[in-house]
């Protein structure tokens, strides 16, 4: 066995070594910015972007021009929060979300609360799921826009949109989800699920750091949206700065690679993690699975262990990459404000560890793992007082 084993893969993706091999070129000599119309080098860089552009757009089931490059999922869900909102003041000032959403949604919401608008955070049920008729008993008249993610990067449960993309719909308000844990691990198409905006993040599917980018609808609704930064009116107007065109690159490679791989890749990793869940959950009393044992992404295993905790865990597994929960707020000492929302209990909030299993991970690999962390858990439960 490696010394080091990566089981932090909702955190970040390894790189696939066929996104850098496409990405490289770009690094060098074809070094041109994608802005500049007048010569061979800037065509060359254009042509790559919208080849991405292109890519991303089909693995979403969108067309090219609803697809708007960003520096990430954070970005994001900004342009696409706050953007909205500003657009739509002469409609209404009132924004629905979760309480279980990434931070990125829910510091945007705050942020606009303090600006005067009206934010309503909708608790989920145990299994962490969003019951669609306490949703539909928030929309008001003046509710502008609702923000549920696909699949929550901390316990990986995954939402029923395609139902909440129907009731947004059917109440004329914009719908906009942030996908960076899902897209390219399982289908996601805008039209069927009716995502109005869609974020996304390619280094969450195997790709690089610092690009990402925003679904908005063109048509049937056509998203009304206000820039949030300004200085050249790239990207339909909706997000200035010169293109990351390596990162955009290897975005589209990573989308293109999920298109051909994604059904068998997802059927490994699924059957990965419930040999995970098998393991630890027949070796140890008090192995709790925190969120929907079905409505989850295929590489998620969120669990708390009785008697245990999680830092100190983490500490006798440093061979092992794991997390307790979004690595966006890692730092923090507070317990997951996303297994607070479930009213999990004091213990399970203190003793939570995140495995995220990915495209790279075996077999070998998951019976390591759950063979260390059954021995730790149990040395560590022997240590303390009776």
């Amino acid at each position: 066995m490696q010394k080091r084993i990566y089981f932090d893969n909702q955190a970040t993706t390894p790189v696939d070594a066929r996104v850098l091999e496409a990405m490289l070129p770009f690094f060098g000599a074809k070094f041109g910015n994608a802005a500049s119309r007048t010569h061979s080098f800037g065509w060359e860089a254009e042509k790559a972007v919208e080849t991405a552009r292109r890519r991303i757009a089909e693995l979403a089931g969108a067309a090219p021009r609803e697809i708007i490059f960003t520096s990430g999922a954070t970005e994001s869900d900004n342009l696409a929060i706050k953007g909205v909102m500003e657009a739509s003041r002469a409609k209404g000032r009132h924004l629905i979300t979760m309480s279980t959403e990434h931070r990125a949604v829910l510091d945007a919401a705050r942020h606009l609360e303090k600006q005067g608008c009206h934010l309503t955070l909708l608790p989920p049920d145990a299994d962490g799921l969003l019951d669609p008729a306490r949703l539909r008993d928030a929309i008001r008249s003046d509710t502008v826009l609702v923000s549920v993610m696909y699949a929550n990067n901390e316990i990986g449960v995954l939402q029923p949109i395609r139902e909440i993309g129907a009731i947004c719909r059917e109440r004329g308000v914009f719908f906009h989800c942030d996908a960076a844990q899902a897209f390219g691990k399982i289908p996601v198409q805008v039209e069927e699920d009716r995502i109005d905006l869609m974020s996304l993040s390619a280094h969450k599917m195997y790709g690089p750091k610092g690009v990402g980018a925003l679904y908005v609808r063109r048509r049937s609704p056509r998203v009304t949206m206000a820039a949030q930064m300004d200085g050249g009116g790239h990207e339909s107007g909706f997000r200035s700065g010169t293109l990351n065109v390596p990162g955009i690159v290897g975005f589209g490679e990573a989308c293109a690679i999920a298109r051909r791989e994604m059904a068998e890749e997802s059927q490994r990793t699924t059957a990965f993690r419930d040999r995970l869940i098998a393991q630890l959950e027949s070796a140890l009393d008090g192995a709790v699975l925190n969120g929907s044992r079905t409505a989850r992404l295929p590489g998620n295993v969120n669990m708390s262990f009785a008697g245990v905790e999680a830092d100190t865990l983490l500490l006798s597994l440093s061979d092992i990459a794991l997390s307790t929960g979004s690595a966006c707020s890692s730092a923090s000492p507070e317990p997951s404000h996303v297994l607070k929302a479930l009213k999990t209990g004091p213990w399970r909030e203190r003793s939570a560890i995140r495995f995220g299993i990915g495209r790279f991970n075996t077999a070998e690999e998951i019976d390591y793992v759950a063979g260390r962390v059954v021995e730790s858990v149990r040395k560590l439960r022997s240590l303390m007082p009776a």
